[in-house]
């Protein structure tokens, strides 16, 4: 049997600074023995355990796509011990990877539907991860219309703007980049909070469309009365609970919410199943 608890060893490949304050780092990695690659088959939607020897270990969504070979993404916020030490390694470190964990984004249901991707902050990277998957050459066909709605504070703060100022460029993606604020003068998206922005741009909600939100608290408060306007149902909201991961085996009992546990039975959530277990998120 294999130990859960065991991580691949990995060796920081490339370490990417997202934004403005430096807080948020984007590491590239790449497996030390080619078969872990194998074994770490994931899809997007996913989490896995990123470990420092002798600090210890945090949850973080996995920020690359299935379909993009030879490395393994995640972008990392810096708030506490592991990933204050992590953004101070160097391309080159060796360190540890355990998963992939969790489920992921039903992508065998959205086959064939709009897909509305909703996110805000440090939360888009497994909207990251789901936006390339969508967009790979190999599974386009397999969705119909594509909307993405981004938000940050600010346009210093927004996560791989060089991949969204290509998306915006694309004609199969629809894409509305927004910040709160915004005193530069070459900024040309919009300008607004992301409900704000979802209600004048998402498409109305049928049978046929599914929302992926992920986002800060606040946002996603604001962002579900939205869609319920526009006549989502709540079978097709689709969230994630991030905060909530912890050992990412549901072991350590520190992720229950009510029965379910968010690191094996989740994070992803609909918002109808969400309606049917406590509000303890």
């Amino acid at each position: 049997m294999l130990n859960p608890y065991l991580p691949y060893p990995v060796r920081i490949d490339e370490i990417i600074t997202e934004t403005v304050d430096k807080n948020l780092k984007t590491f590239r990695f790449v497996f030390l023995n080619p078969e872990d690659e194998q074994k770490f088959a994931y899809q997007a939607g996913q989490f896995a355990e990123l470990s420092v020897t002798g600090k210890g270990e945090i949850p973080i969504g996995i920020a690359s796509s299935p379909t993009e070979k030879g490395f393994v993404m995640f972008t990392v916020n810096k708030v506490g011990l592991v990933s204050s030490y992590l953004h101070a390694m160097k391309a080159g470190d060796i360190m540890g990877l355990r998963g992939p964990l969790g489920n992921w984004y039903p992508w065998e249901r959205l086959k064939g539907k709009n897909v509305v991707i909703i996110g805000g902050g440090f939360a888009f990277t497994t909207l990251r991860s789901s936006i390339v998957y969508m967009l790979d050459p190999a599974n386009r066909k397999d969705f119909k219309d594509i909307h993405v709605i981004y938000g940050a504070r600010s346009p210093g703060m927004l996560l791989y703007r060089k991949e969204l100022a290509a998306w915006e460029e694309r004609d199969d993606i629809n894409v509305h980049i927004t910040v709160d604020a915004s005193d530069d003068p070459d900024w040309k998206y919009n300008v607004g909070f992301v409900p704000t922005i979802t209600e004048q741009k998402a498409p109305p909600g049928n049978a046929d469309t599914y929302a992926i939100v992920c986002g800060p608290p606040i946002m996603i408060k604001f962002t579900q009365p939205v869609l319920d306007k526009l006549n989502y149902g709540h079978d097709h909201i689709i969230m994630s609970l991030e905060m909530r991961m912890k050992c990412g085996i549901g072991i350590c009992g520190r992720c229950n919410i009510g029965k379910e546990f968010v690191c094996k039975d989740g994070p992803v959530f609909t918002l109808a199943q969400l309606n049917g277990m406590p509000r303890e998120y």
